[in-house]
């Protein structure tokens, strides 16, 4: 059985593709017992992410236990019911209606268990005409005004190189279940957490959407620029790019005497924020003269020396090959066919109970004996389900 801080909990994972997974990888990484939950045809099911084996599946499955079961066989149902009686959380992201027909809505598992916590992760929520839309991150992204402040101002939209709505709800759904836990020790009642990837998005948005509810600003594209700091942006040097970040004028001052330019910040065009915020171009003009003479590596340590935000923009392979990064990035889980595979890593760290990667993605149905048997089904009757292809 699972190990480490969460071990007490069992999450029943009925989830796909990217967002319900993500949430459920939080329990599963500190120690929850989570049962995915796997139609018994599924094996190479096209609403998954990829093949079983492949980077994305075996990244977002990792330290699972797999039971296949036919949710549409009423057998299958009272099994599903069955784990719910002895389970702490439900995680799904079917469409509302599905949900119905399933028997895994949150007034059907409440009348099972009222201790229980249902957690639905939907494209546009659970109400309203777009909640039968079916919901993917790249929609999300263009829908919550993403898309609308990324790229450069004079080219089309551009989405996230990665999938941002998707994990962004995933941890809004990990946040409000360990909320709902937090409470449920007080009043001994489960409850209801719902999230979405129009939630998502616009939580990412933050300050640009606030931008707009105070202040009536429609913020647009400014490319590497950031909107209302200057200089923050990426500028071109001898062999690659830097990024830097300056916040207020003392930083700016540094900035300048790390990279030989002392005179700049006496310009009066330059002299504080709202004159370097309108006199952007003329400054990244002045700024890129001067990156574009020396390789990334020597701005990189010239302008943190002086306490300036400032880093190279890497590929991905150059992060995993930093030495000086003294982060646990990636670790190695054993996999059947795979020999080691090295997944990335869980991004919290605590000091005391830590999470870990025990296990690979499990084979489709691999516990499914013995989680039968854990609910008191005989191996008689586990052959007669399997015979009937409940699971």
């Amino acid at each position: 059985m699972p190990t480490g801080p969460l071990s007490r909990f069992r999450v029943i994972d009925l989830t796909r593709a990217r967002a319900g997974p993500t949430c459920v990888k939080q329990f599963a990484d500190f120690g929850a017992d989570v049962v995915k939950i796997e139609s018994p045809a599924d094996a190479n099911d096209d609403q998954d992410i990829g093949a079983r084996d492949g980077f994305d599946m075996q990244n977002l499955h990792r330290n699972k236990r797999s039971l296949t079961l036919n949710l549409k066989a009423d057998e299958g149902r009272a099994i599903l019911h069955a784990l719910v009686r002895a389970a702490d959380v439900v995680v799904e992201n079917y469409r509302p209606d599905v949900k119905q027909r399933l028997g895994c809505d949150y007034e059907t598992l409440k009348g099972v268990n009222p201790r229980i916590v249902l957690v639905s992760i939907s494209g546009f929520g659970q109400t309203g005409p777009y909640a039968a839309r079916a919901g993917v991150d790249q929609i999300a992204q263009g829908m919550t005004g993403l898309m609308s402040v990324t790229g450069f101002p004079d080219q089309p939209p551009v989405r996230s190189g990665a999938a941002i709505t998707d994990v962004t709800a995933g941890l809004l759904a990990t946040i409000g279940t360990m909320t709902a836990l937090l409470e449920r020790e007080q009043s001994g009642q489960g409850q209801w957490v719902q999230t979405s990837l129009l939630q998502a998005g616009l939580q990412l948005m933050d300050f640009q959407a606030a931008r707009y509810l105070v202040a009536g600003e429609v913020p647009g594209r400014v490319g590497n620029e950031h909107p209302t700091i200057v200089p923050m942006s990426a500028y071109a040097t001898a062999d690659g790019h830097v990024n830097i970040g300056t916040f207020g004028s003392a930083m700016w001052v540094r900035l300048c005497e790390a990279i030989g330019r002392p005179d700049l910040p006496a310009r009066a065009e330059y002299a504080t924020a709202a004159a370097r915020l309108a006199n952007r171009a003329a400054l990244d003009r002045d700024l890129a003269a001067v990156f574009a003479t020396r390789p990334t590596a020597h701005w990189v340590e010239a302008i943190n020396a002086v306490g300036v935000p400032c880093g190279p923009i890497y590929r991905v392979d150059e992060l995993f090959g930093d030495a000086r990064i003294e982060l646990p990035l990636a670790a190695s889980v054993p996999h059947p066919r795979l020999g080691s595979v090295r997944l990335v890593n869980q991004m919290v760290e605590l000091s005391r109970t830590p999470s870990a990667l025990r296990s690979a993605m499990p084979g489709l149905g691999e516990h499914s004996d013995a989680i039968l048997a854990e609910l008191g089904y005989s191996a008689e009757a586990i052959a007669g389900l399997r015979a009937r292809r409940v699971v």
